[in-house]
């Protein structure tokens, strides 16, 4: 058993699709239309096999869920990364709104930011690095 997809609900596929590869730099890997929406998913431009599936949140549960926790600061999901400082300014340099600057958390360091389409994303680099 393997972790190849995860999924976060997103308010705008095409919003979603523009922040998660022009502003983070992730790349897109699938769009297949499914109805009225897609399957779009993104991945690392590094490299890996884990996708993104950027699923929008049409269900009524999906969108309660989703506005609880970013009324909480509860982020959806975390992403690593090498240089969480360099990170930062990278992504306030265009224009990411975060709402936790780098703090120090036990053997991390965490930043939030909000990603345009409804969530709160954590970024983290490991602080033995």
């Amino acid at each position: 058993m393997r972790i190849k997809l995860t999924s976060i609900f997103v308010d705008d596929q095409d919003k979603a699709l523009a922040f998660y590869t022009d502003v983070l730099g992730f790349v897109k890997a699938n769009e297949i239309p499914a109805g009225e929406y897609r399957w779009l998913t993104v991945k690392s431009p590094e490299g890996g096999d884990v996708e993104l599936s950027l699923e929008p949140n049409a269900n009524p549960a999906a969108q309660a869920f989703q506005a609880s926790l970013f009324e909480q600061g509860i982020p959806m999901t975390a992403f690593e990364v090498d240089d969480i400082d360099a990170e930062y300014r990278r992504l306030r340099s265009r224009n990411v709104v975060f709402t936790v600057d780098p703090t120090e958390a036990g053997p991390v360091t965490i930043a939030i930011f909000a990603d345009t389409c409804g969530n709160l994303i954590q970024i983290y680099q490991l602080n033995d690095r």
